[in-house]
Order: structure tokens, then C-alpha cells, then sequence
């Protein structure tokens, strides 16, 4: 009985004000919109607009993206490879505000707007494909962040600095940390850990080929560098002194040092494995430990990265002939 004196109460407002009532169609008449003259006549008298196609010449737009993004203020580490990042990773992710997962390429992890159909499509959106990339990158780190149960993310994976350009325009509130090694232990790492199964048919795993690897991440790992604000830590005195980097760090990123941070492997951490970062016995060991002695040999070619980033190399020190 409530149902129908609530109607009959809306039935005689309606026919006070529009003159018209709520009914059902009869059981043989299929309702149909109204023609639009009698409904824009409907509308003027009651709310004093009328329904109308847009002008052949104007085009509705759509406001500008305003960038928001799922993640907030992340950790994103840059560094060459070989350089130290998994120890680092780690360390950060035994911080019980840090989510440090395994390493995920972002410059691998693309959409495809290859037909004029979806590139018409994207257009209609004011969207590029870079805008949906960064819409796919923070959404898949937001997933991983939720199901960690933990609140902020460090995201570590050395070619990723490779695109540090569109990392910094995806999230323009990240905290940037730089991560220094010697570049002649960068290169003997790089060498030496070298597996075919992991990389190009056309490398071999020469010094060569490992300098000038090594030399492309390095370029721009400085440029980055030079274009971000961020917290630079040395891979030699995290190992020398990992609680005074470490408490430095934490300052850095707004969180409270903890101890345990540097016990890592008193925490489960995945992705020791090859393609994911370091997997030698050292990271294996779950204590931080001491840097890996110098190479007897330093290519020429890292004279001018080693005096940018103040390591020693021969062919920068003084010469002794006088």
C-alpha cells in the first residue's frame, strides 16, 4: 500500500506541474520516444532548456588528463647493471613500509596501437600511446603494491633507466635514488656473469661487448643524473657502511631506519633467480657483504665516467714523467 500512495502522490505532482503521469503501456502498444518536439516542450516548460544536436563546426573536447596515477611518491631506483641494485632492492624491500618486488622492464611492457581503427580511437580519447603505457605501467605496480599489503613501492630493474625520460613523466612525485658502482667492476661483473640464455644470439660476452654495454647504461644513468632531483648511494660504501648509507637513504625517502633492513635475509624475498637481478651465492647469503676486489685491467674507455663520478682509473691520474 506504501508503494501506491507514493505513486499516486508523484502522479499528482507530475499533473500539476507537467500535466503528465507515470503509467504503464498498454499490454498491445510498445512504448516509443516521443517525438522531440513534444519532449522538448516537456523540458522548456519545466526546466526551462531544450534537448539540441551540437553546431556542425564545434567539436566537444575532452579536459586535459590531469596525470593522476594509482601510485604515490614511488622509489624508483636507477642504476647500471651489475652495479648492486639487487642488494639494494632488497634492503629496501625489508623496510616494513617498502614493497621491493623483482625486477620488471618497463621499456618491455608496451601497447599496441598498430591499425587505423584503435590509432582513430585513441585520437577520439586524446590519448597518445605513451599515455595508455603509463596508465598500464602504474596499474600493474599498483596490483603488485595491493596484494603486498604494504603502502609505497621501490621499483628496480637497470634498464629501465634506459626510458628515465618517460619514468620521471609517468610519476612526477617519484623519489629518485642513483645507484654508483666503479665502472671497471661494472664491466668485470657484467663479464663475467655473462649467459648466453639471457641475452642477444649476436653477443658473445667479450670485454668489449661488456664496456660498451656497460659505457650506454652509465651515459645515461649520468644524465639522469644531472636532470632529476634524487639521493645518490655508492655500491662500495653500501657494503663498507650499509647502516650509515642506509639511515641516510631512509631519511631521503620520508621513512624511520630499521635495523632489520640490513639482516635481509631474515625475510622472504623473491626473485634470486636468473633474468631477475643478481642470483650468486653472495646475494644468496642473506648478510650484506664486502665489495668484490678491483679488476687487474681498466679499459681506457671508462677514463672519462671514472673522473665524472670520481673513481679512480690510470689514465686519470698524474703522470709521474716530469
Amino acid at each position: 500500500m506504501a508503494g501506491v500512495d507514493r505513486k499516486q502522490r508523484v502522479n499528482a505532482m507530475l499533473e500539476r506541474t507537467i500535466g503528465y503521469q507515470f503509467s504503464r503501456p498498454l499490454a498491445d502498444r510498445a512504448w516509443r520516444v516521443p517525438p522531440p518536439k513534444l519532449f522538448n516542450s516537456v523540458l522548456v516548460r519545466v526546466t526551462g532548456y531544450q534537448l539540441s544536436r551540437p553546431l556542425a563546426g564545434r567539436a566537444w573536447n575532452l579536459p586535459k588528463a590531469d596525470g593522476g596515477r594509482l601510485l604515490t611518491a614511488p622509489v624508483i631506483v636507477f642504476s647500471a647493471p651489475r652495479s648492486g641494485s639487487t642488494l639494494l632492492r632488497v634492503v629496501l624491500g625489508s623496510h616494513s613500509e617498502l614493497y621491493a618486488p623483482p625486477e620488471l622492464p618497463l621499456k618491455h611492457l608496451g601497447v599496441r596501437a598498430e591499425t587505423k581503427w584503435i590509432q582513430t580511437s585513441f585520437e577520439g580519447l586524446e590519448l597518445t600511446t605513451e599515455d595508455v603505457e603509463h596508465m598500464l605501467w602504474d596499474r600493474v605496480l599498483a596490483e603488485a603494491l595491493r596484494r603486498s599489503g604494504k603502502p609505497r613501492i621501490v621499483v628496480k630493474t637497470p634498464a629501465n633507466v634506459l626510458i628515465w625520460e618517460r619514468i620521471a613523466a609517468c610519476w612526477p612525485d617519484a623519489r629518485f635514488v642513483f645507484l654508483l658502482r666503479h665502472p671497471a667492476a661494472t664491466v668485470a661483473s657484467l663479464q663475467s656473469s655473462f649467459d648466453p640464455a639471457w641475452q642477444p644470439a649476436t653477443e658473445a660476452g667479450s670485454l668489449e661487448e661488456s664496456v660498451a654495454k656497460g659505457l650506454r647504461y652509465m651515459t645515461v644513468l649520468e644524465q639522469a643524473r644531472e636532470a632529476l632531483p634524487g639521493f645518490t648511494v655508492r655500491y662500495e660504501e653500501l657494503t663498507a657502511a650499509p647502516e650509515r648509507v642506509v639511515r641516510e637513504l631512509c631519511e631521503f625517502l620520508g621513512v624511520p631506519f630499521q635495523p632489520a633492513m640490513l639482516e635481509y635475509g631474515a625475510f622472504d624475498h623473491a626473485g634470486f633467480t636468473p633474468g631477475l637481478g643478481d642470483s650468486s651465492l653472495n646475494i644468496r647469503s642473506g648478510r650484506i657483504q664486502p665489495s668484490a676486489p678491483m679488476p687487474d685491467e681498466m679499459p681506457a674507455e671508462l677514463a672519462d665516467i671514472c673522473a665524472t663520478w670520481g673513481y679512480l682509473h690510470p689514465a686519470n691520474e698524474p703522470s709521474s714523467v716530469g
